[in-house]
Order: C-alpha cells, then structure tokens, then sequence
C-alpha cells in the first residue's frame, strides 16, 4: 500500500510540475494527462491493473467514502495533496472495473483580468439580489470564473458568504467577508437540504455547486427572490439553452409560473468556452446576456430563441454573443478561425463578423 500511495503522489506532483488541469486512472491504460485539452498518456509508468485501480481508492479514500462508493458505484470527494494542491476526484464502475479522474483545483485564486475574462462581469457582484449563472460543457473553467466573482466580494464587501459544493473546489481565505463552504454529504445530507437551511442562517451571497434537479433549481429561484445574490452553474452551451433546461426540468403545469418566477430573478448568464491557442494554452471565449426588458418579456413568453437576436444587437448594454467573443479573440491573433468555427454557434453569423 505504501508503494502505491507513493505512486499516486508521484502522478499527482507531476499533474501539477506539467501544468495539466486531470489525471484520468483507466484499467488497462496508461495514466493520461490532460494538458490545453488533449490526452497525453505516461508511457513510462505500468499501464494500469484492476488490483493497481482498487489499491489507489483504498489509499486515497477515506473509510466513510469507501462505504459510499461500494452503495452508490461512484463517489465524488475532495483530495487535499501534502498542503500543496487540491483535487476533486471522481471514482466510478465502468464495466466491472474501477477508474479514477483527480481534477487539479489550483490554491490560488485568479482575478477575472488574469483569467482573461472580461472584467465587466465584476459589475454583477455589486447587486444585492438575484440569480447569475455561468455555464458551459464540463472543464471549460466555470468554477475558476465563480471563484474569481466570490473572491472579489469577499476582499470588498461585508457580506456573509455561502458556498454549497459536491465537493468543495476552491478554498477561500475570507478577509472582509464572512465565507462558510458547505460540502454536500460531509457538511450537509443534499443540495436541496443545504440551501432550505440558508434562509436562517443570514446569507447575503450564495454560490451553488450544481443546480442538478427540480428541488435544488426550485429552491435556488426561491432564495434569488427573497434577498439573496445566487450565483450557480449548469451544463449547458448557450443563454436560451440554459433558460430552456431551467424550465423543462419543472412539470408542464407549473412551467408557466416558472417562466414568470425566472424573468423576475434572472440577473445575467455567463457561458464560457476554453478555445485552444495558435501558440500554447488555453484563452477563454465568453457570451455575457444580461437580462434587460427585451429578455425578459421572452423568457415571460416561451420566445428563447430569439434571445440570441437580443444578445447580438445589446453590446451597449454589456452584452457579448460568442460569435463576436471569438471573432475578437481571432482579430487579437489568439485563436485561429478554424478554432473558432468549431466552437461558433453560428458558423454563417461569425463569417459575417469576420469579414
């Protein structure tokens, strides 16, 4: 056991030295990294056994979460490395055999600016209530850009700050905020259960982990109504994308109140793309909606998509398509236009704006 925990800190500090964002641990693999997006396997370690993958939970997991995996066949949980970084690790079945996926979470928490995402965005932390999202497909920096939003409130405003995570990503150190970080099944039995306890526990900010289900997404609209800042995130790629999966997760019958309830409390949605660059890494490519009259009369209405419409024509009121974020960053020589094109949503539209 001794050998392989030492195995696993050696991959572990390598992810780290290489710069790579996952470590992916698949039977009868090599261990693969994930660096800029793409997989590079280390071919000068032993391509991976079924007893190696069951000797690494058993050395990373803790008794309680080795229960939970045998339950459930998959675990999520937060991995603390020598005080030197944090992972959020995903242990799973596929096909009888355990794999692993650790996802680097860096210590230091970056500012939008050394993101490279627009700085505009700080101006959603100065509301006082309401519901901002940031989206986009898994890896594509979500929780770096809510770290940043929380972190900028937390070294400028008093606020008491929730977090309620599955697991707990960033850890903040608080300076004029308080900030408590809740992890669901170490610090609280569910999403649903952790946010219903924010109504007494004075919260002004709130950052949801994942708003997955009906309850967590019902309650969510709730707190954004009653005083609240929520910021929380979904899988989806787009503005009207997103307002859609919110609504259809509801029953028919309620999905015109819902509609109402959402218009109401939608402040702004973020979706963020991570483009590859011509030279090396990674550059951000963000669509910023930020609801206003026009908006929110559609969402009343059940006329999503014509808020990309709405989108391309309100820069003046702070408002970025991905077409014209892409175009940006291609003119800026970041990325190149097949890049580009493979990330628009609208091929046609961006050549338009290119040319």
């Amino acid at each position: 056991m001794v050998n392989i925990e030492q195995k696993v800190k050696n991959m572990l500090r390598l992810v780290a030295q290489q710069g790579a964002s996952d470590l992916h641990l698949v039977v009868g693999r090599y261990p693969t990294y994930r660096i800029d997006g793409k997989l590079y396997p280390l071919t000068q370690e032993a391509i991976l056994t079924p007893a190696m993958l069951r000797d690494i939970c058993s050395a990373v997991l803790s008794e309680e979460m080795k229960k939970k995996f045998e339950n459930d066949k998959q675990v999520d949980f937060s991995y603390n490395f020598e005080d030197k970084a944090r992972f959020r690790v995903n242990a799973f079945y596929q096909q009888g055999y355990v794999s692993v996926a650790f996802r680097l979470i860096p210590h230091e928490i970056r500012t939008l600016e050394e993101l490279g995402v627009p700085d505009s965005l700080y101006d959603f932390t100065k509301i006082s209530q309401g519901l901002v999202l940031v989206v986009g497909p898994v890896g594509h920096g979500k929780s770096t850009t809510l770290a940043a939003l929380i972190n900028e409130i937390n070294h400028n405003q008093e606020k008491h700050i929730l977090t309620i995570e599955d697991p707990i990503e960033y850890v903040y150190e608080q300076d004029r905020s308080i900030i408590n970080q809740r992890e669901v099944y170490q610090d609280a039995t569910s999403f649903p259960a952790a946010l219903k306890s924010m109504f007494r526990e004075d919260a002004n900010v709130v950052l949801i982990g994942e708003m997955r289900d009906l309850d967590t997404i019902s309650t969510t609209l709730t707190a954004a109504e009653t005083g609240h800042l929520i910021f929380g995130t979904l899988h989806t790629n787009s503005a009207a994308q997103t307002i859609d999966r919110i609504i259809d997760v509801f029953p028919a019958h309620q999905q015109n109140q819902v509609r109402s309830q959402l218009a109401n409390v939608l402040i702004a949605i973020v979706s963020q793309r991570l483009i590859p660059c011509i030279e090396e890494g990674r550059v951000p490519a963000v669509e910023i909606m930020v609801k206003n009259h026009a908006i929110e009369s559609l969402i009343r209405e059940g006329k999503t998509h014509q808020i990309a419409n709405v989108i391309e024509t309100g820069s003046s009121e702070g408002m970025v398509s991905m077409d014209r974020a892409l175009v940006d960053l291609v003119r800026k020589g970041k990325i190149s236009v097949e890049s580009a094109l493979e990330y628009s949503t609208d091929p046609k539209n961006f050549q338009y704006i290119l040319h």
